[in-house]
């Protein structure tokens, strides 16, 4: 049996870009009667607030999503991350690392060193140090936990997106310096706790499969089925945002703006009903195909709601 996950982040209300990768994911599980789950992942330090959390519950369920069982918080389960990390760490398959990041930038100053979220890191700290204690012995600062690549590339095969490279540009950073977990460690994690087989996300994350596969093998664990579908943009192109005008979901309830207008423009921007349509989460359930999901972005801050 299928089980996907609904994970947000709640750094803010979700906005129309969200609600239609949350609205895909509910619909990709739901229509072949399979487990949902519903996990918060609130670890992000300062922008997470504790009202956003509630706020990311209700935005789900106005839109007529459910799940099955508890919420499950990442801040709950830190030290399930940190033991994850320290256990790679003693198999030599992370290390510390204490540059900061002007000094990571300064060494991948190169224009081939630039990966897809950022500046290659070169390996400065390979080998440099034994462990935590002896990197801030040594150099005073707090060290990060970068896991090792060895490899170029981790190809694989995504449900939507098809045939991927998988290129993977350097070690990254599995702990941050001051002990949290960083995003691809802690949704390896998670994921793989809660048996999840399925995860549908924005393509936006598509070059965090390959570093997150390098993890599923390093632990000795069995990664799910990946499906990215088109970002929502706004007119520069870009992930939607603040930027582009007031999409959250918050906004438009405040507006007066019905669950039946919004579900029914996000079926339009998902190639599953015509423009104009009004209706429920589950009447869409009846003939979902995500084949029929357009393969470009969409445009999200033209939509015309309220």
């Amino acid at each position: 049996m299928v089980v996907g996950r609904l994970a947000p982040s709640p750094t803010g209300s979700l906005h129309l870009g969200n609600a239609r990768t949350f609205l895909l994911a509910w619909l990709s599980v739901r229509s072949r009667g399979g487990t949902l789950l519903l996990r918060i992942e609130d670890i992000d330090g300062p922008r997470v607030k504790a009202e956003t959390v509630a706020q990311a519950i209700e935005d789900l369920r106005w839109l007529g999503l459910d799940w099955d069982g508890e919420p499950v918080l990442q801040s709950e389960r830190l030290e399930h991350y940190a033991t994850v990390a320290r256990q790679l760490c003693e198999r030599g398959l992370a290390y510390p690392c204490t540059c900061t990041r002007r000094e990571v930038e300064e060494a991948a100053s190169a224009p081939h060193e630039t990966g897809d979220d950022g500046p290659v890191y070169p390996g400065t700290c390979r080998g440099r140090y034994r462990d935590l204690e002896a990197a801030q012995a040594a150099t005073g600062r707090d060290a990060a936990l970068r896991f090792r690549v060895d490899v170029d590339a981790v190809p694989f095969a995504d449900l939507f997106a098809r045939a991927q490279p998988g290129r993977v540009a350097g070690d990254f950073v599995i702990q941050k310096r001051d002990g949290g977990p960083a995003y691809q460690l802690a949704v390896v994690v998670d994921d793989a706790a809660m048996g999840v087989t399925e995860v549908l996300r924005a393509d936006d994350l598509l070059p965090s499969t390959p570093r997150q596969l390098l993890l599923y093998q390093a632990l000795g664990l069995v990664p799910p089925t990946f499906v990215h579908v088109p970002l929502v943009v706004g007119g520069d192109g870009k992930r939607l945002a603040k930027r582009h005008g007031d999409t959250s979901l918050r906004s438009l309830r405040g507006r007066g703006v019905t669950t039946a207008a919004v579900v029914g423009w996000l079926a339009a921007a998902c190639g599953l009903r015509p423009a104009g349509t009004r209706c429920r989460a589950d009447e869409l359930l009846r003939d979902f195909d995500l084949q029929r999901l357009p393969r470009g972005p969409f445009r999200g801050d033209e939509h015309g709601l309220g």
